[in-house]
């Protein structure tokens, strides 16, 4: 179950032994979310909409490409969005620009490939709201600031909050540091995205009271094709590595995710999972019988400066319905 410990996926003595310090943490949230709706906490309100894609639950579930999908999706239909981002896995401090050359080291993960991919603006910083009027100073363009992760940051005040979950469901659907969530139940969204393979639905946090009533979309995370990291342009059929000794890694929320997604695909490789946001050494990637390596765009940010042979990426894009395009579209519309 991903990066989960054991004892998040069910109620048994290490959870419940937890659960005290469950109870604290819930009641410090309610006090933290009910001073900023009292406005005891000042949100910052920017000039434009502002969409939040987050979570409910510890580590990640999909967010970037969800937040990749809504840019491409609302650029099509004549916006120009801008994206702002903490910056996880980054050792940055302040407000910065972010660009396809920006070191993941510093600016984070998950912003440098947004700005690789997304084709908007990225600002990172650990006040959101900072990050947005920055954002917005630099580029009086962009009339709609989305924010990667920040469902918790309630200083940034937003006119649409997507909940983003996965196949792991809200394992023993226990607060933090019980269980794998990072809110209390009764938590609400404006709707909630599914990142799972089609199928019967996991139990979602919803069935423990959060995002109760927000409506559900599906979402799957579909390849498109593979990369070596010193050739990005190139996009590869994955069969062209089949036969090779493949190893593969993933410093994600949820690696399992992508190694089931390379055996559907007809790549067995070794598969090596590390922490989300790991800071990979060249040292990491040296296997014995290997041919070659192949890891997720998030990873392959970190490790194209390496400069080693055989070092391959997976493109994947996310697929929704176009009823979830249509609520954002229809909220955005509310709020002009």
């Amino acid at each position: 179950m991903g990066n989960f410990p054991g004892f998040w996926r069910r109620r048994g003595p290490a959870a419940l032994a937890l659960y005290p310090l469950s109870l604290i943490y819930g009641a410090l949230a309610g006090v933290r979310r009910e001073l900023y709706r009292r406005g005891a906490l000042p949100s910052v309100r920017v000039e434009v909409p502002v969409i939040v894609v987050g979570n409910v639950l510890v580590g990640g579930t999909g967010k970037t490409p969800l937040v990749l999908a809504l840019t491409e999706r609302l650029k099509g239909e004549g916006m120009r969005p801008g994206i702002v981002s903490r910056g996880h896995g980054g050792r940055g401090r302040g407000v910065a620009a972010v660009n396809d050359a920006s070191d993941p080291a510093v600016a984070g993960d998950e912003p440098v490939l947004l700005a690789l991919r997304a084709g908007s603006p990225v600002y990172v910083g650990r006040d959101r709201a900072a990050a947005a009027r920055a954002l917005l100073a630099a580029h009086p363009e962009c009339d709609l600031v989305i924010c990667d992760d920040g469902l918790q940051h309630y200083r940034l005040a937003r006119d649409l909050e997507i909940a983003v979950e996965d196949e792991r469901g809200a394992g023993n659907g226990l607060l933090l540091p019980a269980g794998p969530l990072r809110e209390p139940a009764g938590r609400p969204v404006d709707c909630r995205v599914l990142n799972a393979p089609e199928g019967p639905a996991p139990a979602s946090p919803a069935a423990h009271g959060v995002a109760g009533g927000a409506e559900v979309f599906r979402m799957t995370l579909e390849p498109a094709g593979i990369y070596r990291l010193d050739r990005p342009a190139d996009i590869l059929d994955p069969a062209s590595l089949c036969g090779l000794r493949l190893h593969a890694v993933a410093g994600i929320g949820n690696p399992r995710r992508f190694f089931d997604t390379l055996e559907r695909l007809g790549l067995r490789a070794e598969p090596h999972a590390f922490p989300d946001h790991h800071a990979y050494r060249a040292a990491d990637l040296a296997f014995r019988d290997c041919d070659a390596v192949v890891m997720t765009e998030k990873d392959a940010v970190k490790c194209a400066r390496f400069g080693c042979a055989g070092l391959y990426a997976l493109r994947v894009e996310a697929r929704l319905d176009a009823a979830f395009f249509e609520k954002v579209a229809s909220r955005l519309r509310q709020v002009r």
